[in-house]
């Protein structure tokens, strides 16, 4: 565990880290032939698995929505609607990444993709700059929680809670995040009235343009009720899900990016669709190998006992289940802050989740906690992830401190939820009782 925290600290990938250290390891216990034989099995039994086939088509699904135009149209959408109100704008926001959300499944491209299109719009309507591209870095995290969640397929991948109910769990977090932020929204303005300064209000739109503004909201209704629908109705698993969701956007961007596309040439056209296969594939390769690497270091802390030996100490300790559940929550909180999502899980499931077993937590209810404990993290400095994915995009005068503070009303809102769902498990387990 020393030689993990000193290689991390040292700044080196948490894949490298964690594989260098799981089979140094296992070397020790085992010898190297067989530690070796042991690393190797297990690292190809974990990306090897047809389950693994989700990650990359998902994660394709949400560049594939980002490139096709449909969160600027979702958002134009909505600005018809409640742009009228102080707050509208900024309530706009979070709805659409919400609605985005269900198509993406990634926090950092929800977060980017809105503070490019809706947060010089907030500026230009009197928002101050920190609020206006906090709302984006805030709402951005929603994305991860309502299916697809890149993080919820993760965390069932590394822990073997089945992902189609992971997925269905985010459900209710992901609206009660998004209804959170919006009572944020429209109070904050009352305790800091600079947040949103005075401008001229909007025009009155008619009632038929708003109406048909909803027209543009077809891509995100059929995509929505193919993984709500395929998997909550035991029509196909969440691996079938994410490969007919990821066909159909794939022609949805190819009617809307080549058909209809205006003002650029073929060239170009097929430039943005090699980078978004592109990405696709290196953020892919990223998490396959911390997935592989997690595995090998699981193999050894197996092997070792340290798993049994913590989980009987835990235990021993005659904590309730409410309280393991918040003391790990709290230790996600303060993980948060300083590496990253995916690393916090592939360190950390295979130590807690055997002493959650073990205790009869709920396994669901657990792992949503967990989620949003991690989404937390987002937005928390020094790393807040979040934030650095919405400062590459913002306008130049925007700094980190900007970002931090206007983030703080929409950190409060998220840490309320945290304690809802603790004292309120049903919100996150009633949806995937009904899965198949």
């Amino acid at each position: 565990m020393a030689l993990l925290l000193l290689l991390l600290l040292l700044g080196m990938h948490v894949g490298m880290a964690l594989i260098i250290t799981g089979f140094l390891g296992l070397t020790t216990v085992l010898g190297l032939e067989r530690a070796l034989e042991m690393s190797v099995g297990a690292i190809y039994g974990k990306i090897s698995g047809t389950a693994l086939v989700t990650l990359p088509l998902f994660i394709l699904v949400g560049y594939l929505a980002s490139g096709g135009g449909i969160s600027r149209d979702i958002y134009a959408s909505l600005e018809l609607l409640v742009g009228r109100f102080r707050s509208g704008l900024g309530m706009a926001t979070v709805l659409a990444c919400t609605a985005f959300g269900t198509v993406c499944g990634s926090s950092l491209v929800t977060a980017a993709v809105f503070a490019k299109i809706s947060a010089p719009e907030m500026r230009a309507r009197g928002y101050e700059k920190g609020f206006a591209y906090g709302i984006c870095a805030a709402a951005g995290s929603i994305g991860m929680l309502i299916p697809p969640s890149i993080l919820a397929i993760v965390y069932g991948m590394l822990s073997g809670v089945s992902i189609g109910k992971l997925l269905i769990a985010g459900i209710v977090p992901g609206i009660l995040w998004a209804v959170l932020f919006c009572v944020a929204i429209a109070l904050y303005p009352r305790i800091r009235p600079q947040a949103i300064r005075p401008s001229e209000p909007a025009r009155a739109v008619p009632l038929s343009r708003k109406l048909l503004s909803l027209r543009s909201w077809w891509p995100i209704v059929l995509s929505a009720g193919i993984i709500f629908g395929g998997i909550y109705g035991g029509v196909f698993t969440p691996t079938e899900a994410s490969a007919v969701a990821a066909f159909v956007l794939f022609l949805i961007y190819l009617y809307r990016g080549f058909f209809r596309g205006r003002g650029r040439g073929i060239g170009e056209r097929f430039r943005e669709l090699y980078g978004i296969l592109n990405e696709t594939a290196i953020t892919s390769a990223m998490i396959f190998l911390v997935l592989g690497a997690a595995t090998v270091f699981s193999n050894f802390t197996v092997l070792t006992g340290l798993t049994t030996r913590l989980s009987e100490f835990v235990i021993g300790l005659g904590l309730s289940q409410m309280s393991l559940v918040i003391g790990f929550a709290l230790v996600y909180l303060l993980l948060g802050c300083f590496i990253d999502s995916i690393s916090m899980l592939s360190i950390t499931i295979s130590l807690f989740n055997p002493i959650v077993n073990a205790a009869g937590i709920d396994a669901i209810w657990y792992a949503v906690v967990v989620i949003l404990a991690i989404e937390v993290g987002f937005i928390t400095p020094p790393f807040g992830i979040n934030l650095y994915s919405v400062l590459g995009v913002a306008e130049k005068d925007v700094e980190i401190k900007d970002l931090i503070v206007g983030t703080f009303p929409f950190l409060i809102a998220e840490l309320i939820s945290i304690v809802v769902i603790l004292l309120f498990p049903a919100l996150a387990t009633y949806l995937p009782a009904f899965v198949r």
